[in-house]
């Protein structure tokens, strides 16, 4: 059975990727995966990205570029049917880096773009991705608005607040995913479950130090370009100790920041080598692009790229900020995958290690509530 795939704010291709790469062979040699239908993404430069590595064709026709709001999506003889939706819908409003504004800012109701496929086509499945501060936004209603939105298409769902450093990759990345089975074929005993960590053990989690030198980068490796730093930047840099930020207390003073803000935060921030790195993010001025633990320097896109999980091959196409915004905005393809190969087996009956599913929503209405207690409060 292979799975027809689309995807809403499809990014760069994590997603993408992680579902190209997913497939299994079950006991009566049938084969599972899944397959491109087509997919929508606003930035012409992360559109180019993905038909080149997805598709391997910068003229597919199946990628449509353009504002999800302008997307006609009730075009079945343009669209087909599908069997599968995979969508990382925009953050923006949902993380607690920002104002967190929710379903009242300008990206928070984009969610209900997702539901008007599911709508539409009832796909079998869908996969929805989000920051982990959806939980909170709006005083946790915004999150449970979504929910009902989804089980009110015909889902039964499995929300999990997931720490993709549990799954191999070499990133703090924490992220809710919502996995929709239709409700007729969970009825028919297709259950999701929340797939057991690969690496629960954090001595065992790949580190930033893995992740960049094993096997080393090539000089002339794509998106492996340098950052020019000025002077004052380096020097700066030079007193930063490794896990430290641009407020540590070995900076001289005349080399400091004087800016008004949080103290506990990324700016200039080294990487710790011996661990995960921390978050990587696509958007923010100086001092947000990540930092190399003993070098004075930025990451490279590169590098950037190997903590999210991306073959050295995957070629992202634009300059160098559209670049690192793409990278910082994708879904890391090794933990996606290990998220939709759990999918794969709970349609062929394949039994997989699975643990009970924890949103974490600590809110003001929820505190640490299991997935079937969520489950429970959607319908209500």
């Amino acid at each position: 059975m292979i799975f027809k795939t689309a995807e809403l704010f499809a990014g760069p291709g994590g997603g993408a990727y992680a579902a190209k790469t997913s497939h299994i062979t079950d006991n009566n040699g049938i084969e599972w995966g899944f397959k491109h239908a087509w997919a929508n993404e606003f930035d012409p430069d992360t559109v180019k990205t993905y038909k080149e590595n997805i598709l391997n064709d910068p003229d597919a026709s199946t990628v449509y570029c353009e504002d999800v709001r302008n997307f006609d999506i009730t075009n079945h003889k343009l669209l087909g049917d599908i069997d599968a939706l995979i969508f990382g819908f925009p953050c923006n409003d949902f993380s607690v880096v920002g104002k967190q504004k929710g379903l009242d800012g300008n990206f928070g109701p984009l969610y209900t773009y997702g539901v008007k496929v599911l709508k539409e086509y009832q796909p079998k499945f869908f996969v929805a991705e989000n920051v982990g501060g959806l939980t909170s936004a709006n005083e946790g209603d915004a999150f449970i608005k979504i929910l009902k939105a989804f089980s009110n298409s015909g889902y039964t769902l499995t929300p999990n607040f997931y720490k993709f450093e549990e799954y191999g990759v070499p990133q703090s990345r924490h992220r809710i995913i919502i996995v929709g089975i239709r409700n007729d074929l969970d009825k028919q005993g297709i259950k999701f479950h929340v797939p057991a960590p690969t690496t629960p053990n954090p001595k065992n989690y790949v580190t930033s130090e893995q992740a960049i030198t094993q096997p080393p980068i090539p000089k002339d490796a794509l998106n492996n370009e340098y950052t020019n730093h000025n002077k004052r930047t380096v020097e700066m840099l030079s007193y930063i100790p490794e896990g430290g930020n641009a407020w540590s207390e070995s900076i001289p003073e005349d080399l400091r920041l004087h800016v008004k803000g949080a103290k506990l935060s990324n700016i200039y921030k080294r990487l710790d080598r011996k661990k995960p790195s921390y978050t990587v993010t696509g958007s923010g001025g100086g001092g947000t692009h990540m930092y190399h633990w003993s070098e004075n320097r930025a990451l490279t896109n590169r590098e950037r790229a190997r903590l999210q999980t991306f073959p050295d091959n995957y070629h992202f196409i634009g300059g160098k900020e559209s670049v690192r915004k793409q990278i910082g905005m994708a879904i890391p393809p090794k933990g996606m995958r290990q998220i939709l190969m759990a999918v794969l087996k709970s349609f062929a009956h394949i039994d997989y290690k699975y643990v009970e599913a924890t949103p974490k929503l600590q809110t003001n209405k929820l505190f640490n509530v299991s997935g079937s207690e969520v489950a429970t409060l959607v319908k209500h």
